[in-house]
Parts: C-alpha cells; sequence; structure tokens
C-alpha cells in the first residue's frame, strides 16, 4: 500500500502555500519547488494506479485539485519515447521527476526552440507565462518515468494551446485526466 500520507501533508502544506502567497507567483514557485522536491524524492507514495503506462501515449491522472481550483497536482506517466506535442499552460506550473529521465524542449511564443534541459529523479522544473511557458516534454530514458506536475488552476480544465510545429499555428483544447477517481487521502482508518 502506498504512503498516501506524504500526499496529503504535500496538499496540505499548498494549501497554506496558496493561501499566504497565492498572487505572488515568484514565491509560489520558489516555495512551491522546494515542497514538490520533498514530495518527488520519496517513491513509496504514489498509488499504482496513478503510475499506470499506456503504449497508446503518456497519461494525465488527477491526484488533487483545491476545492477553489488554485492549484492542481497530477501524475504524469511516461514510457520511454512518449512525447507531448508543443504546448502552453497559461498558469505557473511545477514539474517534479520522480522516476526515469525526461526532457524539456523550451520554446519561444514565436514557436522557436531556445533551448533544451533533462530533468532526473528529485529535481523540479517551472514553467509560467512570466518566465517561459512553451515546451515539450518526453520520456528520453529507458524506463517508465513518472513526474509530478503542480499547476496554479485545475490544469484538466483550462483551455491551453498546443502548437503546430512547422508553422506555429496554435490550436485551443482541454487536457482533461485519465482517470475517473482520486486518490482517497482523507481516510486515516489504516494509519
Amino acid at each position: 500500500m502506498a504512503n498516501i500520507r506524504r500526499l496529503r501533508e504535500y496538499v496540505r502544506d499548498m494549501t497554506h502555500l496558496v493561501g499566504r502567497h497565492g498572487a505572488n507567483e515568484p514565491r509560489m514557485l520558489d516555495e512551491g519547488a522546494g515542497l514538490l522536491r520533498t514530495l518527488v524524492t520519496q517513491d513509496d507514495w504514489l498509488p499504482e494506479e496513478f503510475a499506470a503506462s499506456s503504449p497508446e501515449s503518456y497519461r494525465q491522472y488527477l491526484l488533487y485539485c483545491d476545492p477553489l481550483e488554485r492549484f492542481s497536482v497530477v501524475s504524469f506517466v511516461w514510457m520511454p519515447g512518449h512525447r507531448t506535442p508543443i504546448h502552453d499552460h497559461t498558469v505557473w506550473g511545477l514539474v517534479g521527476v520522480m522516476r526515469g529521465v525526461e526532457l524539456c524542449e523550451e520554446f519561444s511564443s514565436s514557436i522557436r526552440k531556445i533551448n533544451s534541459h533533462e530533468s532526473k529523479p528529485g529535481e523540479v522544473d517551472r514553467v509560467s507565462p512570466r518566465i517561459g511557458d512553451i515546451h515539450v516534454v518526453s520520456n528520453v530514458g529507458r524506463e517508465i518515468a513518472v513526474s509530478i506536475h503542480v499547476y496554479g488552476a485545475n490544469i484538466g480544465a483550462v483551455r491551453r494551446h498546443v502548437f503546430d510545429p512547422a508553422t506555429g499555428k496554435p490550436k485551443e483544447f482541454v487536457s482533461g485526466y485519465h482517470n475517473a477517481m482520486v486518490p482517497n487521502l482523507w481516510d486515516r482508518s489504516r494509519e
């Protein structure tokens, strides 16, 4: 059984952070990155069904959404070679790698590649319209990769964009989630 207590404590700490500094994006990214790093360096809490891969494409599982939709916590699961399209977020976000190796390719607003870097377990990346919001993420390792993403909204319901790599033309999309249920953080009867 997963040590769901870690996720419950993370949600509590993020709720306090958003309550204190939600309008201060730099502080959210700085302090939030530290909280997320602590979570992803422990690999005993994510229930198996939220780390399940699919040969079809990467999976995006909602783990928690704040009742006021001020933030959401999502697990992404990637088989080797899986990749996103070029996309934006329109809100701040943090990406913490828990398993595997992910490549982030960053793009300018004119959809020109400007940077790329690998992220390994325990590393946390940041996105936002203010600091850079358009990228492609892929699993460049030989094993399944799992990353935990935290966004400043209910990301599965946010109208965002994918971009044509040849023309840069945006197309609106809403990502949704691959799960119909979320982990039960609140049942402490087994602890």
